[in-house]
């Protein structure tokens, strides 16, 4: 993150805008209706400012710009189309101590300007670091078609009942659980089309139920959701949701930034995170915490990679939670055969290539590999390892002692999905040396059988070299 995302009070403080064009008057109005007490410094108002001019009050300075006009600025911006201008007045904010915004100079800013969409009291901002203002007008575009003025209503019913709210429902988790039924109840549906008066009656009665619910403690759940195999775009809506709504978070080495980064900002966050042969928190350990926080009335988020039911031990946890009648939602995910595969242009069945895909675990028990054979070694069939990279040679050696020839095709996927994925295809025989020489590591997928040559056929996407493959897409025939 480049910049401190922040809303700024400026209700009644002094504010200066240095320029009379188009960007000038579009600081000035933002300010102006941010409540502050502005100055403009230019020889001649421009048309749009001297249009603002006619229906705001602001202080217009011909003059030459001061160090006396910054006194008592909380922000200011340069818009001038003289960058010496500009300059002087990023040297006087800096000797004050001011913030200071200069147009399209990222590097004279001590702050961006984003896109709003204003629902008043509602703000949506959207920034790209300066990097690219036309990626966030068309962002701020798209949202303002999906966010309904009446937001703004909603928002501004909800804060006159906050107080007294606050009042009623002391515990903290019981009160966010209120709000979160009135805003996706009926109370915000009757809001959005106009029923004030309903809306006002509705909340009368969930007034009425906390009141009469008194401070019980709230029903604990545990939320068993499935991430992917790291791509945040792979999430299900469901698991979004649910990732808003957690209050204490469950987490391991698998669940990459981008995904945890979208789970509700203020939950607590515990990292239960495993290694090969190294687990930090064991899964009995793991069982027990989920049941005593969600005997403690939280809404408990366990995060699995992949899918919670493939090689996830999903069904161990629920089976500990359903004895001990803890609630619980298992929500599946892209496991990672399929979002791996996919990614790296490795169909996992073809018409020409394999009727049948078999999923196993390449975990090792007391250094033997207790796999069925004859069952992985069959015509026209795809076979994909989990967890099998320390295994590799044992497991490719497996397959041609058991009959498997030892140029059938092979690949593994290092961080499939995910920034800085790797594909190296080869054959039994060879590609324990090539991922070896190629130094991979976990978290990494090993797919086996004759789809592997379909890779640099249909993959634009291969070593994730996603850039590169942009590039060719738009010079390709």
């Amino acid at each position: 993150m480049d910049h401190l995302p922040i809303f700024l009070n400026v209700k009644g403080t002094r504010s200066l805008v240095v320029g009379s064009g188009f960007l000038a008057a579009r600081k000035a109005d933002l300010l102006l209706r941010a409540g502050c007490k502005l100055t403009v410094v230019a020889p001649a108002l421009g048309e749009e400012l001297a249009r603002l001019a006619e229906t705001h009050n602001f202080d217009h300075k011909k003059g030459e710009l001061t160090a006396q006009d910054l006194t008592g600025c909380r922000v200011v911006f340069g818009c001038s189309h003289d960058n010496a201008i500009n300059q002087k007045l990023c040297e006087l904010a800096a000797a004050a101590g001011i913030l200071v915004n200069v147009s399209d100079q990222p590097d004279s800013c001590d702050f961006i300007m984003p896109a709003v969409v204003d629902r008043s009291p509602l703000l949506v901002a959207i920034a790209s670091g300066g990097t690219s203002p036309i990626l966030t007008r068309m962002l701020k575009a798209r949202l303002e078609t999906t966010i309904p003025a009446a937001y703004g209503r909603l928002a501004e019913f909800a804060g006159s009942y906050r107080q007294r709210i606050k009042a009623l429902i002391p515990n903290m988790t019981r009160r966010r659980r209120f709000w979160e039924t009135m805003i996706a109840g009926p109370v915000a549906e009757h809001l959005f089309s106009g029923q004030l008066e309903q809306a006002k009656s509705l909340m009368d009665s969930l007034l009425d139920k906390a009141a009469l619910d008194g401070d019980q403690q709230p029903i604990g759940e545990v939320y068993l959701v499935g991430t992917g195999p790291g791509d945040p775009d792979l999430l299900t809506f469901r698991a979004l949701r649910l990732m808003q709504q957690a209050d204490v978070v469950l987490y391991d080495r698998l669940i990459g930034d981008g995904i945890l980064n979208l789970v509700r900002r203020d939950a607590k966050r515990i990292y239960v995170g495993k290694l090969p042969k190294n687990h930090t928190v064991s899964q009995e350990e793991i069982g027990k915490m989920l049941i005593r926080l969600a005997q403690e009335g939280k809404r408990v988020l366990r995060l699995k990679g992949g899918d919670p039911f493939v090689f996830g031990r999903g069904g161990e946890e629920i089976e500990t939670l359903a004895e001990n009648g803890i609630a619980f939602q298992v929500i599946p995910g892209v496991t990672a055969a399929s979002g791996c595969a996919a990614y790296a242009g490795i169909p996992l069945t073809h018409r020409d290539h394999a009727q049948a895909c078999i999923f196993v675990t390449g975990h090792e028990k007391d250094g033997k590999l207790d796999l069925n054979w004859g069952v992985l070694i069959q015509p026209r069939q795809t076979v994909v390892v989990y967890m099998g990279l320390s295994s590799l040679g044992l497991i490719t050696e497996g397959f041609v002692t058991h009959g498997a020839d030892p140029e059938t095709p092979a690949a593994i996927i290092e961080n499939g999905t995910r920034e800085g994925q790797r594909v190296i295809t080869g054959t039994l025989a060879s590609l324990p040396g090539k991922t070896t020489e190629a130094g991979i590591k976990s978290p990494a997928l090993i797919i086996i059988g004759s789809v592997v040559t379909l890779k640099d056929k249909l993959s634009w996407f291969a070593d994730n070299n996603q850039e590169q493959a942009m590039k060719d897409a738009v010079n390709r025939p």
